[in-house]
């Protein structure tokens, strides 16, 4: 197959997302939050050719494909059989120059307990979750923009320009009934968590007894929140108001039927290009104030502490070793320590460890050598994973996992899956955690999870944020047209 390309008039991809978000595999990867410096591109994909999904709800069950010709049954690791069914496409791969760098391949979601296909982790917390760990499709049509130059194109893979324009008629014909739905009408959850205010205080005072017991450094522990929905709850609608209200340069939206996964992340995991990788862990919040003289007072007191700073060192130590198994040694580097980055809820701490990948090394080779991502297990990883399953109690699911693709190119990107609404049935879910070190306190670090969910609860709310005229205005005379 060889890529064809159009060019299309619309450049927004919420717009043309709208047409196609309810098609099976709908995927959008989406550079909502325009000011980062990250958030260039944004794609869209449906309709995949191929899907690889693990089976049973866990890695550890067998993987699954699927396309029109069957269904084909794997047992082993499902990394291993992804990076053979992409392999069928990618002998002949071409790239267009000065197009965005994805332009067709597998992508999706890498759910947290994937990890389990990579380690021998302890199986005790409870699976609530009814979803694969991995949900990968293989997409040979990625509609795909530039917002630097604000452009958008159909990227087409096809066996001649007669089939590529067959495919591509599918699409724009379902982008001349592309309707908005109507404003997100405000709600309210009673959300419940997984832990009592006590329980996780007691959970993040066992973490730091392993930690002076010499076991870790630091872990992640999270509680999860759960709410019912009303019927007919439209979970795109709300993600159309999240993505207004909390921007994020990682945000991604995908329909996996009954599931449907709503993220507003901040943090990219992986990216790389033409061998250059790159990761930019998190580590260290505070909220984002609205007065400016307390949101100064709070970049201030991020910058100057040296427990937070602690805590992202040490996960950039992760995350260079964790490089170092798969780049050449000698490239593997810290080029931005503890820098501080400003998004719509909160402040954080970024850093970016950058490396060069080895010869004859592949994408998924990479993400096998880094999954999951050190800055939401902690340090060491294995020993912090094994306390996480421990303190917890329940499966994570897609939370701290990544969504992202792997380009029939070769090139990646991905994002770590925080502050990210999972939605199944009537029911949806919302992880927030903190980062345990030696000197942490506890009701700090309980108070942080609720700094970091507080957006996505106060999403829903009738008084969440002001939403500007001029977009209700859009919206409504778009779903007019």
């Amino acid at each position: 197959m060889h890529p064809f390309v159009i060019e299309l008039s619309e450049t927004d991809p919420l717009r043309i997302f709208s047409a196609v978000h309810h098609l099976p595999y709908a995927l959008l990867l989406d550079s909502a939050d325009h000011k980062h410096p990250a958030a260039r591109y944004s794609y869209i994909l449906h309709n995949p050719i191929k899907v690889v999904e693990t089976e049973g709800g866990g890695a550890g069950n067998g993987t699954k494909v699927s396309s029109l010709k069957g269904e084909e049954r794997f047992t082993g690791d499902p990394f291993a059989v992804l990076e053979a069914r992409l392999a069928t496409f990618t002998d002949n791969a071409q790239t267009l120059p000065d197009l965005p760098p994805f332009q067709g391949g597998a992508a999706g979601l890498f759910g947290y307990d994937l990890g389990r296909a990579l380690e021998s982790l302890p199986d005790t917390a409870r699976q609530n979750l009814d979803m694969p760990d991995m949900a990968v499709g293989i997409y040979d049509q990625v509609i795909a923009f530039d917002h630097k130059l604000d452009k958008a194109w159909i990227i087409t893979h096809a066996t001649d320009e007669t089939e590529a324009a067959i495919k591509q008629r599918t699409i724009l014909r379902a982008l001349e009934n592309a309707a908005m739905p109507a404003p997100f009408s405000p709600l309210s959850l009673d959300w419940t968590s997984s832990f009592e205010a006590d329980e996780y205080i007691q959970a993040i005072e066992r973490v730091i007894k392993y930690i002076h017991a010499g076991d870790i450094f630091q872990a992640n522990i999270a509680q999860r929140f759960t709410a019912d929905l009303p019927a007919n709850f439209n979970a795109f609608t709300h993600y159309c108001r999240l993505r207004k209200m909390n921007a994020a340069p990682f945000a991604s939206y995908f329909n996996l039927g009954d599931i449907k996964i709503s993220s507003a992340s901040p943090e990219r995991f992986l990216t790389m290009q033409d061998g250059a990788v790159e990761t930019r862990p998190i580590k260290g919040t505070r909220p984002h104030a609205h007065n400016e003289m307390m949101d100064k007072t709070y970049r201030e007191e991020l910058l100057s502490s040296e427990k937070d700073r602690a805590e992202n060192v040490m996960i950039v130590d992760l995350m260079r070793n964790d490089l170092s198994k798969i780049c050449t040694p000698e490239s593997v580097g810290v080029t931005g320590l503890c820098e501080l980055e400003s998004f719509a809820s909160v402040h954080h701490l970024v850093s970016t460890v950058r490396g060069r990948l080895q010869e004859g090394k592949s994408a998924i080779d990479l993400l096998r050598a880094c999954f999951p991502g050190g800055s939401i297990t902690g340090a060491p990883k294995i020993r912090a994973m094994e306390i996480i399953e421990k303190m917890e109690g329940q499966r994570r699911g897609p939370y701290t996992g990544s969504i992202g693709y792997i380009g029939f190119n070769g090139t990646m990107d991905s994002s770590i899956l925080i502050r990210t609404l999972v939605y199944q049935g009537d029911s949806v879910s919302l992880h927030a955690g903190s980062g345990i070190v030696a000197d942490s306190n506890a009701d700090s670090e309980y108070q942080e999870t609720f700094d970091k969910a507080d957006a996505m609860f106060r999403s829903f709310e009738d008084l969440a944020y002001e939403i500007e005229e001029d977009y209700l205005a859009a919206m409504a005379g778009f779903a007019a047209e």
